[in-house]
């Protein structure tokens, strides 16, 4: 006699068939590898011999040890804070002021985001050719105009901003998705304000800004995890503008000028791939993975986040 189930267990099936593929995706991309790094983190792993169990030596080397790991959490906390608030900030005004503008949206809406086009290593290359203290226009346009134009990458206290400077110059992304949000804003509201007297900025705090809080919140959070995992940028940079020259089997050091632009992932990528202590990546992967995690939930409680109680 065959076994019939009954409608609870089937609804079960169908719904747990539905849910397989991110189930797979989820086990296979993310919590084999997030499980595989805690193991390891407690290992001596050369990724030649076999692992052996240390304990929590990697852990200890990492936060006692470890000379660069100081300068490359403050780079990237630096990044964080400074380069996801202005590409916030400037990619909502280049939506305000696109969808205000009354002739030619569609020029400028191509202008500001074909930059966004460009691959990350051309970009960079472009930006270190553009900001080369000696040979760059732009410190020669400056100094046309009686300017001393700064070393940019490098100057250790110029690095960091001529990065947000190309962060900001690739700006298209966000412009375009707070244009969408803007865009979407009922002009009924903008009507009702303006027959209440409201003026641009109480029409901006009043019925502008509720309306596109959700899509703000989506900009900080996803760049802030994108930040935390800044890498070829940084990377490229430092390296054209040291002059060293990057050939085959060259071992790249990152963090030019005096590791000013030197980020946990370089670090990560040094460790693990360069010096083989797969260890002390995986304990600077898990601490980058747990700023992240605690950064992200601060953003999304309520009351506390951008996000109202109401949303």
């Amino acid at each position: 006699m065959a076994m019939t189930l009954s409608t609870p267990a089937r609804r079960r099936l169908r719904t747990l068939g539905f849910l397989s593929p991110w189930l797979i995706g989820f086990s296979v991309f993310f919590g084999y590898p997030l499980i595989a790094t805690v193991y390891f983190s407690f290992m001596h792993y050369n990724q030649i011999q076999r692992p052996t169990f240390v304990g929590l030596r990697n852990w200890r080397y990492v936060f006692e040890q470890m000379p660069l790991f100081g300068p490359a959490l403050w780079n990237t906390l630096w990044l964080v804070v400074v380069m996801v608030a202005l590409r916030v900030v400037f990619g909502l005004s280049l939506g305000l002021l696109i969808t205000k503008i009354k002739s030619g949206p569609g020029l400028f809406r191509t202008a500001f985001y074909l930059p966004y086009l460009a691959p990350p290593v051309a970009a960079t290359v472009a930006f270190v050719f553009l900001l080369n203290p000696a040979t760059g226009p732009v410190n020669g346009i400056l100094s046309a105009v009686g300017l001393d134009g700064p070393n940019w990458f490098n100057d250790p206290s110029w690095a960091k901003p001529s990065l947000v400077m190309l962060a900001l110059w690739g700006i298209g992304d966000l412009m375009v998705i707070f244009m969408a949000a803007l865009l979407d804003v009922p002009k009924e509201q903008y009507e009702a304000a303006e027959l209440d007297g409201a003026g641009a900025w109480a029409r901006f705090r009043y019925v502008t800004w509720p309306s596109i809080t959700p899509i703000v919140m989506f900009a900080v959070v996803t760049g802030v995890v994108q930040t935390m995992q800044y890498y070829t940028q940084a990377l490229v940079a430092g390296k054209l503008a040291s002059g060293v020259s990057i050939g085959p089997g060259s071992v790249i050091q990152p963090g030019y000028p005096d590791h000013s632009t030197l980020t946990v992932p370089q670090l990560v990528y040094s460790m693990g791939f360069q010096n083989f202590n797969t260890g002390a990546a995986c304990v600077l992967s898990l601490v980058l993975f747990a700023i992240a995690m605690a950064v992200t939930m601060l953003l999304m409680r309520k009351r506390s986040g951008l996000l109202s109680a109401e949303d």
